[in-house]
């Protein structure tokens, strides 16, 4: 492995990514801090690891894997996030990360996962599965029983984003997105979309 990817659209987690991933070895690192500019990267570049933030400025980063791993690209994927992993690491998983770090870890985990990776194998925590509140317990089925973009409207709905702000966000119309914010109501139980936010609140989705 030569090439690698920081995708994040923080500079010091660029900065601080780029140097573990210098000490695993890795010749060229190209940097984006959207979707977007990921994508033009990994379209004219043969890379061979990104490191994949799930909070960027122009969509979701769990997406952006899906796309990686669905295409023919030969990349593999590495999950680095400040999101709770008891909601995103098993997403991360099926979407086809081969690994995924929390940012609150110390970088040393971050490097141990890219040494994992590039050997081959996985590196995720071991969540526990201990007992847990019954309305809580409840709420995380609802919310792993929710799609991917679902649960992206979702976030920004809790972000204080507006519909025509989401669509734009999205790249959907205003009538889509206010179908998901109708879906999600219902969904999740709520009087209305104003406890979306509460409910997003209580589960760390934000």
């Amino acid at each position: 492995m030569k090439k690698a990817l920081v995708v994040d659209d923080h500079p010091v987690v660029l900065a601080a990514v780029s140097l573990v991933l210098e000490r695993e070895g890795f010749k060229i690192i190209y940097k984006a801090s959207s979707v977007g500019e990921a994508l033009s990267i990994l379209r004219q570049n043969e890379i061979d690891l990104a490191i994949v933030d799930l909070s960027l400025s122009d969509g979701e980063g769990i997406s952006l894997i899906e796309r990686i791993t669905a295409s023919d690209w030969s990349c593999r994927v590495v999950a680095f996030t400040a999101l709770d992993p008891s909601i995103f690491q098993e997403r991360c998983m099926r979407a086809g990360a081969m690994a995924y770090v929390a940012k609150t870890n110390d970088l040393s985990q971050l490097q141990k996962a890219v040494h994992a990776v590039k050997g081959g194998y996985t590196f995720f925590k071991q969540l526990s599965s201990g007992p847990q509140d019954p309305g809580q317990r409840s709420e995380k089925a609802m919310i792993d029983n929710l799609s991917t973009r679902e649960l992206a409207v979702l976030r920004c709905l809790a972000q204080g984003m507006t519909n025509k702000a989401i669509a734009a966000y999205m790249n959907l119309s205003v009538k889509t997105t206010s179908t998901y914010t109708t879906r999600l109501v219902l969904k999740l139980g709520v009087q209305s979309k104003v406890f979306l936010r509460d409910f997003a609140q209580r589960n760390h989705l934000i």
